[in-house]
């Protein structure tokens, strides 16, 4: 269940990328990547450092992944500035 938390928060959040300048590497579909996918791995780290199962879900579950979603979005952002400064 914690999973499927984790997923709908980075897609939440993944949403506000629209009041971002587009440099994301492949564009907002690279950003709903690096959103979905921030928020999953940080998410199953710190679940795991704690010691809670994958079904084990409260306030705190959805609370995880906000930094998880953060950090991918950033990473995909930084990704992308890199690519376009390369082909100038």
């Amino acid at each position: 269940m914690a999973l499927v938390v984790w997923i709908t928060m980075g897609i939440a959040l993944w949403h506000f990328t629209v009041f971002l300048p587009d440099h994301f590497w492949q564009g907002i579909i690279g950003a709903f990547l690096g959103a979905v996918l921030g928020a999953v791995v940080f998410g199953m780290i710190v679940q795991e450092i704690s010691g809670k199962s994958l079904s084990e879900t409260d306030i705190g579950t959805a609370l995880i992944a906000i930094p998880g979603t953060a950090i991918g979005l950033g990473i995909v952002y930084l990704i992308g500035l890199r690519q376009q400064r390369s082909l100038r």
